[in-house]
């Protein structure tokens, strides 16, 4: 029976009967069975119209006068399901109720209760009736609202973190998002502490096993339903209900009145009018409590809420099932939120770990893997559609290769993408002493995953011209073959894999992502194919990159450069910066670097002295053009977004 009927403890609370003087005389384990209605009866056969969670009303007239017929009046009603019988004194019984019927009501769990004050009972019913009504009514008011405000949440695409706060807010609850691996994917503690919420989840909640695809565990006090749609379920959605806990939020059921009993007398009954130290107050008083018999479901209202929130989740599945999974999206927020400080590293900490990811106590190094370009159709990539389509679909494909080298190099770590063009990952090691061990490991799985993905094509042979041996053909292209520059570069090398240094604590975990993302960034310019680059593989260029935002290179390439970058704004046409470029790139030497220019000597050379003239320098000094030749990487460097 839902729990929206009040209990007879909350009856017997009502103004109305204790106006009426109630005393308990048996049953007072029943005391929190809920009231369906009440039924004022008169005759001793009225079980059998009655259908259960009833609370009778008499006076006792029409009872029998044996003792065997009050016993099988009390069975009856017993048997039947009625919540309590409450009989007005004075009329058939004019001091107590018989022992008897006291006796089989206690035996059965059957609350009965003396009026000793006559009391009009179209006054009790009334009062009843009104509050089941308005529970119900409060009840239906609550479901409108979880229809309206999960169907807001769906047309807008809300994020999964945002569904679950919607459902805890609504609840009152904590709720939690997990997912068929027992992993936690999004959370609301409803206030309560998280940490002893999500410790040890995954053991929790494989202890929790509701039968049907929505039910309650009351053992473990959880309410539970299936996220999945059309055959595929990828989750579960639990909401937390321990039985007999009060619903105080917006929208729920508003809490009663408690009424406080004292345990029967077996001497004597209770009197429950006592006044302050032995009666049932009027208002407020403790929560009542749920007691042996009790149907301890959780509201109707609550298994709406949670069924709207999986359908709500679902939903949204649907609609980004070509983006990246949901697991990969809680990665993302976790590493985002490192690298901005828009979360306590603590929550990061213990989000991560409901996630199946330890990072407390752990040695931390960011990796950062891109492509070596930017344009999808460059630098080793597999297709020529260029766009951000292309884009977008290059990454979660490079994102999937990160993952599953991680897996298969057996490293735990979260990992995602962390701008347009790059994947993260935040390795969590032992100790240290693994630190190279594991990069090692990773660049080789994320090598060979990618020649799985994308394998070298070998070079058609070229038709043999009529006449011609096809064995020498053959020959060729084993010669061919064999030759290391003849055959198709793989894709492992158009990847830059880069690492940060190792840090002790999550605090400093930012510290080491964005490093390795300066250095991912610094390594483009380097054409050498290393596994994985670290700080001493970037050199100077490396260098100037890691300090492109700090003002005072910024100063030098405007004191060194300033000049020529002026110029060529006014003289697009000339362009002499690439002149400079070109002069400095070929260590001063002239010939080449004209020819580099595709210039012819003359010009060339009077372009350098149009560069000497506007630069105020003598572009025959060693240390004038080294000067320049760091003001122009230190450009470079500055201008990488």
């Amino acid at each position: 029976m839902s729990p929206v009927f009040p209990t007879v403890r909350e009856v017997l609370a009502l103004v109305p009967v204790r106006h009426g003087a109630p005393r308990l005389v048996a049953g007072d384990a029943g005391l929190d069975r809920p009231v369906r209605w009440v039924h004022v009866a008169e005759v001793p056969d009225i079980a059998t119209l009655l259908r259960g969670g009833e609370l009778v009303l008499t006076t006792g007239i029409g009872l029998p006068a044996d003792d065997a017929g009050l016993r099988a009046f009390i069975g009856d009603l017993a048997d039947v399901g009625v919540s309590g019988l409450v009989v007005e004194l004075g009329r058939r019984y004019v001091s107590a109720v018989p022992r008897v019927m006291a006796a089989a009501a206690e035996r059965r769990g059957l609350p009965l209760v003396e009026l000793r004050r006559a009391t009009p009972f179209v006054r009790i019913t009334e009062a009843v009736h009104a509050l089941i009504v308005d529970a119900q009514l409060t009840e239906l008011r609550a479901t409108e609202e979880i229809h309206q405000r999960f169907t807001e949440l769906s047309v807008e695409g809300a994020e999964p973190a945002e569904v679950v706060r919607q459902a805890a807010e609504l609840a009152g609850c904590p709720v939690v998002l997990e997912n068929l691996s027992r992993q936690v994917l999004a959370y609301d503690p409803a206030g309560e502490s998280a940490e002893l919420l999500l410790d040890g989840w995954e053991q929790h909640s494989r202890r929790i096993r509701p039968a049907g695809r929505t039910a309650y565990d009351p053992d473990s006090g959880w309410l539970v339903t299936t996220v999945g749609a059309r055959g595929q379920d990828w989750g579960r959605l639990l909401l937390r209900w321990p039985a007999g806990a009060e619903l105080t939020t917006r929208g729920a059921v508003p809490t009663r009145a408690g009424a406080h009993l004292e345990p029967v007398d077996t001497a004597g009954a209770t009197d429950l009018a006592a006044g302050p130290t032995g009666g049932i107050p009027v208002d407020g008083g403790p929560a009542p409590h749920r007691g042996p018999g009790t149907d301890a479901t959780p509201p109707t209202r609550l298994t709406i809420l949670i069924e709207r929130a999986a359908s709500t989740l679902a939903l949204g599945r649907l609609i980004r099932r070509d983006a990246e999974g949901l697991e990969r999206q809680i990665h993302r927020t976790l590493l985002t939120a490192l690298i901005d400080h828009s979360r306590p590293v603590d929550e990061v900490a213990l989000r991560a770990k409901a996630l199946g990811v330890t990072l407390d106590r752990r040695h931390l190094v960011g990796v950062v893997v891109r492509h070596r370009a930017d344009d999808p159709g460059e630098g080793g990539g597999s297709g020529s559609d260029t766009g951000p389509d292309a884009g977008q679909a290059r990454l979660r494909d490079l994102a999937e290769a990160v993952g599953q080298a991680l897996r298969e190099a057996k490293l735990t770590a979260l990992t995602s993408a962390v701008d347009d063009q790059a994947v993260g990952a935040l390795l969590a090691l032992p100790d240290p002493a693994a630190e190279e061990k594991a990069l090692a490991a990773f660049a080789a799985a994320l090598r060979r995953v990618r020649l799985d993905a994308d394998p070298p094509r070998p070079p058609a042979p070229r038709s043999t011209r009529p006449g011609e041996p096809a064995a020498r053909t053959v020959a060729a292209g084993a010669v061919r073959a064999a030759d290391p520059a003849s055959r198709p570069r793989p894709a492992g090398p158009a990847l830059i894999v880069a690492a940060g240094s190792g840090v002790g604590s999550l605090r400093e975990a930012r510290r080491s992502l964005v490093e390795a993302r300066q250095l991912a960034e610094a390594a483009r310019r380097d054409r050498r194919d290393l596994p994985y680059f670290r700080l001493p593989h970037v050199g100077l260029a490396g260098l100037l990159h890691l300090l492109r935002d700090e003002p005072r290179l910024q100063t030098f390439v405007e004191r060194e450069l300033g000049g020529l970058l002026a110029y060529d704004a006014q003289h697009p046409r000339e362009q002499l910066l690439g002149t400079l470029r070109a002069y400095l790139e070929q260590g001063r030497n002239k010939s080449a670097a004209a020819a580099a220019a595709h210039l012819s000597r003359p010009a060339f050379y009077e372009r350098l002295a149009r560069i000497g003239r506007i630069l105020e320098v003598d572009l025959d000094s060693v240390e004038a053009c080294l000067s320049l030749h760091v003001a122009l990487l230190a450009l470079d460097a500055v201008r990488t977004p």
